[in-house]
């Protein structure tokens, strides 16, 4: 019998499908701005909470569009994900209440924000490898057709506010090469709405955290 494939995107895309990097994407992103929210706790000073703010959404909008579209979508699919996907719920739970503290530290002007950051950035990071671990695999049994008809209805699900956040804080970062993959399931007029328009918003807000 052949040994099942690995699939990460802890050290990058280079072992993923092309049709995997949209939300491979988010997972990296995620990393990346737990990583940010840890490095800049020390010296906060109020300006990145509109920041923590966007990126407290996307977190949110991204799981619960899991919870209430993919995996049920995954369901219909691959009568092996029940199971799997009522384990994930919970890991959703925990990570809301890691970003709850965060949130309430960011109120108080920072008091206790080492210490949330660091739980939450602990939370994402395991949740995110037991998720790659869990759905990569059904990804794959699923192929590209099948799998991006339901990342079209996760993606559909966003509400506005996240949507026009979603691209270049996805896009931060990455390679050309992962960016000319997803980008080819973006129509053109908001592929370009967003390299210019919503890019210079982000970057503005991006400034604000590291003041």
């Amino acid at each position: 019998m052949p040994t099942p494939r690995t699939f990460s995107s802890e050290h990058g895309l280079d072992s993923l499908p092309p049709y995997f990097h949209g939300f491979a994407l988010m997972h990296i992103a995620m990393r990346r701005d737990a990583a940010r929210l840890r490095a800049a706790a020390p010296a906060w000073n109020g300006g990145g909470a509109e920041w923590w703010q966007r990126l407290r959404e996307v977190i949110e909008w991204h799981h619960t569009s899991e919870d209430d579209v993919l995996w049920p979508g995954l369901r219909r699919r691959d009568a092996g994900f029940d199971a799997q996907a009522r384990e994930l719920h919970e890991d959703h739970e925990e990570l809301d209440a890691a970003m709850a503290a965060v949130s309430t530290a960011v109120a108080r002007r920072g008091d206790g924000l080492v210490q949330a950051a660091q739980t939450f950035e602990g939370v994402l990071r395991d949740h995110l490898r037991d998720e790659e671990r869990i759905v990569f695999p059904v990804f794959d049994r699923l192929g590209e057709r099948a799998y991006l008809a339901e990342e079209r209805k996760v993606v559909s699900s966003a509400p506005m506010r996240v949507m026009t956040y979603l691209q270049p804080w996805m896009f931060d970062g990455a390679s050309r090469q992962s960016v000319a993959h997803v980008s080819a399931t973006i129509p053109p007029p908001v592929r370009l709405i967003g390299a210019t328009l919503l890019q210079r918003r982000y970057a503005r807000t991006l400034k604000g955290l590291q003041n």
